[in-house]
């Protein structure tokens, strides 16, 4: 789904796809093919020009023998290594490196937040170059993946939110918008040459292509700092690697995941969207201001999600602090707020 309705200096609309209807097998995530032969318009920071149409690719059709789908088994090795590792915490645990796991979860969810959903997925905000670089790093250190695909995975969501090619929804099971749906190789959603038509205001940048490209570098220069700053420390290099590595890395994939799976279930709702969207508390809290969902799809560029004032949004806070010393402007936000604004928002 793409809303643009109610915000502030936002007068782009959203041009709905033209899809061809083909056979497919029963899981979520193996999309129908998708034509158009326009963008979806600014809200996306694409051109409206035919070479530049957005085209989402589905499988083939399925052979008379049904087979089952290939793997991510890049994705799913690393997911094990880090559940691997999870298992060390408690033979591992230091207050030390407690405390590395909370400031690594802050800043690595923050880049998720601020960084990869808001800033660029969304464009809620602007801010100079060097700051949404070192924000798109800190994403990087979330382990959940390179910019681009993570960002054209979004966008995909928005378009085609709780419908047959939504990559994530719980219509397909809650596990599955959970964990299951990064799992099975979808051409769809993991080859570039088709997710990179979701992300061209991305793939024109070669600051970003590099960082999209060597986005584990990070990650794996920061596992190594942990465990040798943790010896010269004072011995505790595994417990700093395990609890800032490990650890942090889990309870931030399970924030984010349950933004796809809880707050399509749970909660209530804000905003008569089209989808299945709710605003959830305790998701918030752990995903620092994400859990009001169903008021960020009413107005998916807001910067702010937390509409109502008991509406903890963490990561609007802080992009108002970037405001207020100049490294935030055209912040934008809902132009008015209540239960029938969304109903007027394209799609």
């Amino acid at each position: 789904m793409l809303c643009f309705g109610g915000l502030v200096k936002t007068n782009g609309d959203a041009n709905s796809l033209g899809r061809r209807r083909e056979s497919m097998p029963p899981a979520a995530g193996l999309f129908r093919a998708a034509r158009s032969e326009k963008g979806p318009g600014p809200y996306f920071g694409y051109a409206k020009s035919k070479e530049n149409a957005i085209t989402t690719t589905s499988l083939s059709a399925a052979p008379p023998r049904r087979r089952l789908p290939s793997l991510n088994w890049s994705h799913i090795i690393w997911w094990s290594i880090i559940q691997g590792g999870v298992v060390l915490a408690p033979f591992t645990f230091s207050w030390s490196g407690l405390l590395i796991c909370g400031v690594l979860y802050a800043l690595a969810g923050f880049g998720i937040t601020m960084g990869y959903h808001r800033l660029l997925t969304h464009r809620s905000f602007r801010t100079p170059r060097v700051v949404e670089y070192i924000l798109t790093v800190l994403g990087c250190l979330a382990s959940q993946g390179g910019p681009s695909r993570w960002v054209a995975v979004h966008r995909m969501h928005h378009q085609h939110s709780d419908k047959d090619d939504d990559p994530h929804s719980p219509r397909h099971g809650i596990w599955w918008a959970h964990l299951l749906w990064w799992m099975p190789h979808v051409p769809a959603v993991d080859d570039p040459a088709n997710y990179g038509r979701y992300v061209t205001d991305m793939t024109s940048d070669p600051v970003h292509r590099f960082l999209d490209r060597f986005h584990m570098a990070p990650v794996l220069a920061l596992a190594g700092l942990l465990f040798l700053s943790g010896q010269l420390w004072g011995g505790v290099g595994l417990s700093w690697l395990v609890w800032g590595m490990f650890v942090r890395t889990a309870l931030l994939y399970h924030a984010t995941w349950l933004v796809n799976s809880a707050t399509h279930v749970w909660g209530y709702r804000s905003h008569e969207t089209r989808d299945r969207s709710t605003n959830l508390w305790w998701v918030a809290l752990v995903s620092l201001g994400e859990g009001w969902h169903n008021n960020h799809h009413a107005f998916p560029r807001s910067a702010r999600h937390g509409l109502r004032w008991w509406e903890l949004d963490v990561t609007y806070v802080l992009i108002r602090l970037l405001g207020l010393v100049g490294l935030a402007k055209q912040i934008q936000l809902p132009a008015k707020r209540g239960p029938k604004a969304a109903e007027t928002a394209p799609a």
